[in-house]
């Protein structure tokens, strides 16, 4: 059967050969190492579209007094106001919507991952395998069944989630960051506040909560589709900690110095 029939069964093939090479350094928890690894050689591969990602929102931040001015310029012209900002991002060669590409590869990535390790699919034998006392096909609600949170299944799921909760708080803290740089040049954007995105400034209080999201989707996948989400957030939270570095921005009496 071919690999784009049975994308299972390659993925299922491809992780018992990494852990198989694994083995001698993490013994029964190598299948567990092997999806680490995949999932770092996965993020590694789409870096290029991260760097691409955090280009265009630089250039986007770098946009909006223009993005705001043109707002302004045909407040009662919606449609003009949109041609003009299109051709204002695709002059600066960024688009609005670069920033989702990386998330939106993983997709199916992802997918394969959790229905391989719910039903065994591709007959690769890997629900039995382990991390730690923890089954990777298994869910947090089983752990529960069988010893309780501080289990030893219990406290493998409780370091997974310690991991997921610093990065989501780390993150959430750069999040808060880069809202307050961006709330301090938004007069720069236009004299009466007016975000150069309508309803922004309610979505910016909004995201930097959906880093939490990933503990709850790590509660309720199976142990390796969790392990791959923990590795994927931490490698992005580090990412854009390199590509988009917080710069405080200079006040009007700096500019003016």
């Amino acid at each position: 059967m071919s690999v784009f029939t049975s994308p299972f069964a390659a993925l299922g093939a491809l992780l018992s050969h990494c852990a198989d090479m694994l083995e001698p350094l993490f013994g029964g928890s190598a299948t567990a190492a092997a999806i680490i690894v995949f999932t770092c050689c996965v993020r590694l591969a789409l870096h290029p579209l991260a760097r691409s990602a955090a280009r265009g929102e630089r250039v986007r931040a770098e946009l909006a007094p223009r993005i705001a001015e043109l707002r302004r310029k045909h407040k009662n012209e919606p449609e003009k106001a949109q041609r003009a900002m299109g051709e204002l991002y695709k002059e600066a060669g960024a688009s609005p919507l670069a920033g989702c590409l990386p998330m939106l590869v993983q997709l199916p990535v992802f997918s394969v991952m959790y229905h391989l390790f719910s039903s065994g699919s591709g007959g690769t034998g890997l629900l039995g395998h382990k991390l730690l006392a923890a089954p990777l096909g298994g869910r947090w609600a089983g752990a529960l069944g069988d010893g309780g949170v501080f289990g030893p299944r219990g406290l493998v799921y409780l370091g997974l989630f310690a991991l997921v909760a610093a990065v989501a708080t780390w993150t959430y803290t750069r999040a808060r960051k880069t809202a307050a740089a961006a709330a301090v040049l938004a007069p720069a954007g236009g004299a009466d506040g007016e975000s150069a995105i309508p309803g922004m400034a309610r979505i910016g209080r909004f995201l930097p909560l959906m880093a939490f999201g990933t503990l709850v989707s790590v509660a309720v996948v199976p142990l390796a589709a969790g392990l791959y989400l923990a590795t994927s957030t931490t490698w992005t939270a580090a990412e854009r900690a390199l590509l988009q570095r917080v710069r405080t921005p200079r006040t009007s009496a700096e500019v003016s110095a």
